[in-house]
């Protein structure tokens, strides 16, 4: 095998596979990715099994080939080689020679074989979206997603397809048993593939989606296909296994009742509770919430670490109300609102509360209180 690419080029191929091969694992090939060269075209797979990306770019091939190396070494060695064409050259024992100017590397691969197989669908049933729909959709809710794997039906976040108001509505949905984010956009105009019920996608999956369509030029195309969900970027596919279990009716979660309704600035209530983050611990995360006249109180007390206090002006006038939450379940749920103001209806005590943006209901999150 030997073949010349653009530095960058190869650079920006390996440096998507590095969030997929896996670190800890029974099978090292799955550290490394399958470099294969062909026609004028060099392509890069890497899988974990569960997720796996397949890119190709244009190089100059003079011998065709494969080898399946180290992801984070040769992503090493192409960072730190000088600016200009990489030549790539294979040698009979799966040895690489990378060379650029005058530098030099060689790393030892394994044979192309060696690596799982990967199937290369042609032409997949995809469905154009702007990518930026699809990256803030994820965004809004992939912080709610559980880390819990013995609740797998959680790990991920629902997507699933609608027609409302003769709009296709595309819907992302995630909780981790304590709060609960729902993401949706209306995509008008444009054909969407339609779900009998939505699928899961689990959270590693979701991040490297996220990545993908924000680091990538252009519109996504996105697609579920056997078992999978697909998303295309230019000649980037990324294929990643569906969660198959059941997700809970998030619509029964969604409070019928409004409580207190609130409007702050955004960013000042960002900047309080994080000043009140300051002294959460592994074990406490707690803030008590107090609602009085014209104002609201943010308290916190860490026995190990000591206390923080604040307070906002808000429009409020009744009697006092107190709840509790997890610190950063609210700076989660406020920080991916993109409206200058938010709504926060609170529940109070025993009932769970609502954030939002003003005047848009695209992006609601719900977090239960704490016992205080």
């Amino acid at each position: 095998m030997e073949f010349t690419i653009e530095k960058n080029t190869l650079l920006s191929g390996i440096r998507k596979t590095l969030g997929i091969v896996e670190k800890k694992t029974t099978m090292p090939v799955l550290n490394n990715v399958l470099i294969r060269a062909q026609e004028g075209l060099i392509t890069i797979i890497a899988t974990d099994i569960e997720i796996t990306l397949v890119a190709k770019y244009e190089a100059v091939v003079a011998r065709e080939g494969a080898v399946t190396v180290s992801a984070k070494k040769i992503f090493e060695m192409i960072r730190e080689a000088p600016e200009g064409t990489v030549h790539v050259t294979k040698n009979d024992k799966n040895a690489l020679t990378i060379s650029c100017q005058k530098s030099v590397y060689k790393i030892n691969g394994l044979a192309a074989e060696e690596f799982p197989s990967v199937a290369e669908e042609g032409d997949l049933p995809l469905f154009k979206i702007d990518r930026k729909v699809l990256g803030t959709l994820i965004a809004k809710a992939f912080f709610a997603t559980s880390t819990d794997d013995t609740r797998l039906n959680l790990t991920g976040a629902l997507l699933e397809t609608a027609r409302e108001k003769e709009k296709n509505i595309l819907r992302m949905v995630s909780t981790d048993g304590h709060r609960m984010a729902v993401a949706e956009a209306a995509l008008e105009g444009e054909e969407l593939f339609q779900l009998d019920k939505g699928v899961i996608i689990p959270r590693k999956g979701l991040a490297e989606m996220r990545k993908l369509v924000e680091e990538s030029p252009g519109d996504a195309f996105l697609g579920v296909h056997l078992g999978k969900c697909v998303v295309k970027m230019g000649d980037v596919i990324l294929k990643v296994n569906l969660i198959d279990a059941e997700f809970p009716d998030y619509r029964r979660v969604i409070p019928q009742e409004p409580g207190v309704v609130l409007k702050f600035d955004k960013d000042v209530v960002l900047h309080s509770l994080r000043r009140i983050n300051v002294i959460s611990s592994e074990g406490y995360g707690g803030v008590v919430v107090k609602l009085k006249e014209n104002r609201m109180e943010l308290t916190s007390n860490d026995p190990d670490l000591g206390e923080a206090s604040d307070e906002i002006a808000v429009s409020y006038i009744g009697e006092e109300i107190v709840a509790g939450y997890n610190v950063a379940y609210l700076i989660q749920a406020i920080e991916v609102i993109e409206e200058k103001d938010v709504i926060f209806d609170v529940g109070g005590s025993a009932k769970p509360s609502v954030i939002k943006g003003d005047g848009n209901d695209s992006y609601v999150c719900i977090v239960m209180p704490l016992k205080i």
